[in-house]
């Protein structure tokens, strides 16, 4: 099973949207919550180049926010991807 890392911060409708759709797919994900997280930011400027939030890694690899979380998961690469 693929690793997740979810970038979040609070309060943050997108972040909670990100997480309840990995959570009705019974995905477990390790959580990076920015507002609680300082380093967090560092972290996620290091991995990925961006500072916007939620950002959703798949074994290392960017796959975006929640419309890029919420278009995978539609299209079927979202089970693509977490089988590899």
């Amino acid at each position: 099973m693929a690793r997740i890392t979810v970038y979040s911060t609070e309060p943050c409708s997108f972040c909670r949207r990100v997480k309840g759709l990995l959570d009705a797919r019974g995905v477990e994900f390790s959580e990076v919550n920015l507002s609680k997280d300082p380093t967090g930011r560092v972290e996620l400027a290091r991995r990925t180049g961006m500072m916007s939030f939620p950002q959703v890694l798949i074994d290392d690899q960017l796959l975006g926010g929640f419309a890029e979380l919420q278009a995978a998961a539609e299209d079927g690469r979202l089970d693509e991807l977490l089988a590899a």
